[in-house]
């Protein structure tokens, strides 16, 4: 007969056990000390002494406003009546429709009949990478803003992108997306998590010199750095994180610019944020795949501090994933577990409180640009306990699949919109 006391004694006495027990304590404390830090700085040295970043006089590079739409018939009218309202003199605005089932193409076309529009109709589906990749070289624009057919820009956006390619190093910037859709818990949640995890880590990471990753909901870059990188990687769940990372190995910056505002939609159900999630943590397996190879050399060190904290976010997830297992075992067993309790203790009490500290600074630091961010911090309580048992599955269960299937070959990334989540 199995004893699981004895299993449970030998396995938590081992030195492996009390090695990884030390990781998953002291990364969530120290990561996250390290990104409200850096984000602050952030601020103090380029936020706010910068208060609008400033063109120099004539400089107005063409622009273009690329999006790809797949059945977004719902709010694809008004995301160009957003881009409509953008101000600056010299942009044009082009929509690909990827063989979209539903309504719309019939939503474009009045706007293309104006010359408001340009419109390029694909009737075969071929992905989001793909479009784009299609339609980038039909554009007149030196700058490309690419942003997501259900989301709305801020008029102001493509003065505060623009500033930063006066810098021939800069090849592309990434906007600060907004969360509109705010009724349910869950995306009241992905509120505060875009505020005081993307955000605030986008900050945190231009200190170190690079990012993770630009946003696929709004990003600018420059042509020439585009042509360079050889565009998108249709192959890739998320080809927003391969080009951030392709950039940045051809030693193109990439800036954060967190006045560059796009409101978009967010999954409202736990099955909707789900599919996407796996999809973002297979793409990042996938990208440290492909790339993680050429980013050990000494010509992309200013890569290593992201590649070192995406590989140990992944192992956090592993232990968070085990450790949970194997206390329930454990306590089922009669054994208490070393280094648990089922009341949160003092270490229990230090994580939670740096994890709402965290919380806290992204929404202050954000609040300029979204003004009723501050109500939504009263169920951030609910982040660590939602999020991190979700995350640590999705990623748990996504990473393998990104790390063992090939992405040189095979049919591209099909769409996973938004509304498909419910």
């Amino acid at each position: 007969m199995i004893d699981l006391v004895t299993i449970m004694e030998s396995t938590q006495r081992n030195v492996v056990y009390l090695a990884a027990l030390i990781f998953f304590a002291w990364f969530p404390i120290y990561s996250s000390a390290l990104w409200v830090f850096t984000s602050v700085l952030f601020f103090f040295r380029r936020e706010k002494r910068r208060s609008r970043r400033a063109a120099k006089e004539g400089y107005t590079p063409r622009v273009t406003v690329l999006m790809a739409a797949f059945n977004e018939e719902d709010h694809v009218e008004k995301t160009i009546e957003g881009c409509l309202e953008i101000d600056y003199p010299d942009f044009e605005i082009v929509i690909v429709n990827d063989g979209s089932t539903d309504g719309t193409l019939k939503k474009i076309r009045p706007y293309a009949v104006a010359d408001k529009v340009r419109l390029i109709n694909k009737p075969a589906n071929e992905g989001k990478a793909m479009a784009l990749n299609d339609a980038i070289p039909l554009t007149s624009g030196e700058i490309l803003l690419i942003i997501d057919a259900d989301a709305v820009p801020d008029p102001q956006i493509i003065k505060a992108l623009v500033p930063h390619f006066q810098s021939p190093r800069v090849g592309a910037v990434t906007g600060n997306p907004r969360v509109k859709n705010r009724r349910s818990l869950l995306s009241k949640l992905q509120a505060i998590e875009f505020t005081s995890i993307v955000s605030l880590q986008r900050r945190g990471a231009r200190v170190w010199g690079k990012l993770l990753t630009m946003s696929g909901v709004v990003g600018a870059f420059h042509r020439n750095a585009l042509m360079d990188a050889g565009l998108f990687s249709p192959q890739m769940a998320t080809e927003d994180i391969d080009l951030t990372w392709k950039l940045q190995l051809k030693n193109y910056d990439i800036r954060y610019e967190p006045r560059a505002i796009v409101w978009m939609r967010v999954p409202v159900s736990l099955r909707g944020l789900w599919r996407q999630r796996r999809r973002w943590a297979t793409g990042l397996a996938q990208v440290l795949r492909r790339h993680g190879k050429e980013t050990f050399s000494w010509r992309t060190r200013r890569l290593w501090p992201v590649m070192i904290e995406s590989y140990l976010s992944i192992l956090w997830a592993y232990c968070f994933l085990i450790f949970t297992v194997l206390w329930a075992v454990s306590y089922a067993a009669g054994y208490p577990p070393i280094g648990a309790s089922p009341i949160p203790n003092y270490w229990g009490m230090l994580i939670g409180t740096m994890c709402l500290f965290q919380l806290l600074v992204g929404v202050l630091l954000d609040r300029p640009y979204d003004r009723h961010l501050p109500w939504y911090y009263l169920v951030t309580v609910l982040y660590p306990l939602i999020y991190w048992m979700l995350m640590a599955v999705v990623t748990s269960v996504s990473t393998p699949g990104g790390v063992l299937k090939s992405t040189d070959r095979g049919a591209p990334a099909r769409w996973k919109p938004v509304r498909e989540a419910g």
